[in-house]
């Protein structure tokens, strides 16, 4: 059975690939309202310019490089990461600096520059909605020590540790997975594990 599911979810994976087009990530990355799509991120998105991949509660939304050039690829785009960032942060445009200096990266592990915000209760912090209907999410799917992800359209809203319905584009299939993180969640047995770990943080 586990050979039957692990077949099926690499079969999606094939499916869902797409020719890449090259784009090149924005010096100081700023989206306007909330939802962060590939245009706010990069330069030459061309028609996936208003695919939103994430949603900023705070005054900024942290991505890790790895996800970004998934979530691209699943789009159509290929953004090679020249530099070896391994995160990136989109900030509020209102809030942000004006400097035309890369601002955005971590590397060598160095956690990215972050504004403060005001602190808020830890009940409060778990139900603050990480993924927002329609958002591309990329599912992680865990079994027996190996790990495939796709990537799909998520059908509602969901805070860390809520269930979440993502649809596979390509292949028209739903899935249901657990929101860990903006535009991130887990499906399987270790979706299980992630939303009881949230339920008790929440006592």
């Amino acid at each position: 059975m586990k050979s039957l599911i692990l077949g099926a979810v690499a079969a999606l994976l094939v499916a869902g690939a797409a020719v890449a087009g090259p784009v090149t990530l924005k010096a100081n990355p700023v989206d306007s309202d909330g939802r962060v799509t590939f245009g706010d991120l990069f330069d030459g998105a061309g028609a996936a310019s208003d695919v939103v991949i994430g949603a900023r509660a705070g005054p900024s939304i942290v991505f890790e490089a790895g996800q970004l050039q998934s979530l691209a690829r699943q789009s159509g785009l290929d953004w090679a990461n020249p530099t070896g960032l391994r995160r990136v942060v989109v900030r509020n445009a209102a809030a942000a600096p004006s400097a035309t200096a890369p601002t955005f990266a971590a590397v060598a592990g160095e956690a990215p520059p972050v504004a403060a915000a005001r602190p808020q209760p830890a009940r409060a912090a778990l139900a603050e909605r990480v993924i927002t209907r329609n958002d591309m999410v990329e599912v992680a799917y865990e079994v027996g020590g190996v790990r495939l992800t796709i990537t799909g359209r998520a059908e509602g809203n969901a805070a860390v540790g809520q269930r979440l319905a993502v649809r596979n584009l390509q292949s028209g299939r739903t899935i249901d997975a657990v929101a860990i993180g903006p535009g991130s969640a887990l499906a399987g047995p270790a979706s299980q594990d992630a939303r009881a770990t949230q339920q008790l943080a929440a006592r």
